[in-house]
């Protein structure tokens, strides 16, 4: 790790875990953007990227507080009890922490202060995580339609119809919106929480949502400012 380089940070509405989508490309309602460090700014390192529509992201499961890797694991989505080999999960507690995403491109800008900053949909990254790598999306070469997802494909998750009460949903951007409804639907409790009673929350875009779930309907029950929001 200490050869590796920090490229680039990602800004976003997540600044906590809890809420971030499970993996990337589920949710494309969701923008992030790409904040090169300068050493990287060069307009000319970008040369090219435009024709790709997708990316690759390799970066650093920074907020990981366990240091020491373990064999097994246990899945959120097998309930947290089943273990699995950690070569066989995504989990971050590897022997490198190290995360692959793959997210949609939709603009490169050039900004006179920033330099080239990338926005990018479909990430599911924590904001200020930092990225060590941007590579273009194959489809010939890294599209496999016949590859087999192994208990991944089973553990899939349903979408929760959402029901956001107007003047709730009033205290959110509307930029913003669209994409914390369809984080929302996707479902942001641990697989293995499933209480109807329990009030869950997470931050986004400097709110605190919070919200109950009743078999597949996840009801909106209070927005409020983001009392732990980085300064």
């Amino acid at each position: 790790m200490e050869n590796l380089k920090v490229i680039a940070h990602i800004k976003c509405d997540f600044t906590t875990k809890f809420g971030i989508p499970r993996q990337s490309g589920l949710i494309e309602e969701l923008q992030a953007k790409i904040i090169m460090e300068p050493a990287y700014r060069d307009p000319a390192a970008f040369r090219g990227l435009s024709d790709f529509s997708h990316i690759w992201l390799i970066w650093a499961f920074s907020e990981s507080k366990k240091k020491n890797w373990s064999a097994t694991v246990r899945p959120p989505r097998l309930g947290g009890n089943t273990r699995m080999g950690v070569f066989a999960t995504r989990s971050p507690y590897r022997p490198n922490p190290l995360g692959l995403s793959c997210v949609k491109l939709l603009d490169i800008c050039y900004d006179p202060n920033l330099g080239p900053v990338l926005t990018v949909a479909g990430a599911d990254l924590m904001d200020g995580t930092p990225i060590y790598d941007i590579k273009p999306y194959l489809p010939l070469a890294d599209c496999r339609p016949d590859a087999i997802g192994g208990f991944a494909e089973h553990t899939a998750g349903t979408r929760l119809q959402v029901i956001f009460p107007a003047h709730l949903a009033a205290q959110v951007p509307a930029d913003r919106l669209s994409g914390l409804t369809a984080a929302l639907a996707g479902d942001p409790r641990p697989a293995y929480q499933n209480d109807p009673l329990r009030e869950y929350g997470f931050t986004f875009a400097g709110l605190e949502v919070k919200f109950k779930v009743t078999e597949d309907i996840l009801t909106v029950t209070d927005i409020l400012p983001d009392t732990f929001k980085k300064s």
